[in-house]
């Protein structure tokens, strides 16, 4: 069971609860029959005009965490670490295999990886409940061959504009968020309005839970990936859609709090912010250096460039999340 900012237990939730959510906050036709692009659609051009008047100092942070071996996958689902070899390298030079060019030597890679091993987008794919996605799309539009809907390669130019980052310890006085632990609508915004800052349409959420400090701390990953977690609770979607905000990312590797809130579904936060709201839901974000830096100069507002790879017809999508200041 998750727990509120004072770790005494929460009204336990109720399937009905997630119907009413997902009723409530239903996007489905708002922008169309043939949408899938979702909450994006709450972004206007003028609002990547305002978002560039926050760059002030030129200072680029990046809130990726580096895709290699060391990362937090522990096999769950399939989804492993990247493994990153090497195609041609300096002994192949030196071994004369590289004899048939004048001259010229090289170096060539390649990586395997799940698209979400890392600091990851979900497409408006990635998510059925009922045998539906976003928009009503059916979920045999995902087919061995990709997403024939909702793919991730749609957004590769949307996702832009004004970010905001929501230190949840730092406004409870805390390192980190303890696994388990949920995170409110009122919590956010009372952060929001302990930061000074005001979350509206269009905007992209960073929400750090110090997840990954904890982990940092304890010198290993041991439960993040797919383990119990701080994280959303069904009661932010009311913060969440109410302020129409275009996107939410998180530190921890689900987005939402676990154990999940009630058993009847699994990740039933993703059932109304992904495939209802169709909203874009961020994970595995590595949030720490953004949130000394905002701490330093009490500036919890910048410019969000994050768009994911232009995989064809992918479900989800790596990408390297810049917040300038």
């Amino acid at each position: 069971m998750s727990t509120d900012t004072d770790g005494a237990p929460v009204r336990k939730v109720t399937l009905d609860d997630v119907h009413a959510l997902c009723d409530r906050y239903r996007n489905w036709g708002r922008w169309g029959p043939d949408d899938q692009l979702g909450t994006l659609n709450h972004i206007e051009p003028e609002m990547i005009v305002a978002a560039a008047g926050l760059v002030r100092q030129g200072k680029v942070i990046s809130c990726a965490l580096p895709y290699d071996g060391n990362g937090p996958q522990n096999g769950w689902g399939g989804r492993v670490n990247p493994l990153h070899f090497m195609l041609q390298d300096g002994g192949d030079a030196a071994i004369g295999a590289q004899d048939h060019m004048a001259r010229l030597r090289y170096a060539d890679d390649a990586i395997y990886m799940p698209l979400q091993s890392g600091t990851q987008w979900d497409a408006l794919s990635h998510v059925f409940y009922d045998g539906k996605m976003y928009n009503g799309y059916g979920q045999e539009h995902v087919s061995s061959t990709g997403a024939e809907k909702n793919a991730i390669h749609l957004m590769t130019e949307k996702v832009v504009g004004r970010g905001v980052l929501l230190d949840i310890p730092r406004h409870r006085g805390v390192p980190w968020l303890e696994p388990g632990q949920g995170i409110d609508s009122a919590e956010l915004a009372a952060c929001a309005e302990s930061q000074g800052v005001t979350v509206g349409r269009g905007d992209f959420v960073l929400v750090r839970t110090g997840h990954m400090a904890m982990c940092r701390e304890q010198g290993a990953w041991g439960g993040y990936a797919a383990g119990d977690a701080p994280g959303l609770t069904l009661d932010s979607a009311h913060w969440i859609c109410g302020n129409e905000i275009a996107g939410v990312a998180t530190d921890t590797w689900g987005m939402e709090v676990r154990p999940n809130e009630l058993e009847e579904i699994f990740q039933p936060v993703h059932i109304v912010l992904l495939v209802s709201a169709g909203l874009l839901i961020g994970e595995i974000f590595d949030l720490e250096k953004l949130a000394e830096d905002c701490a330093g100069d009490g500036v919890y507002e910048f410019m969000f460039a994050a768009g994911p790879l232009p995989f064809t017809k992918a479900v989800g999508s790596p990408l390297n999340p810049m917040a300038i200041k």
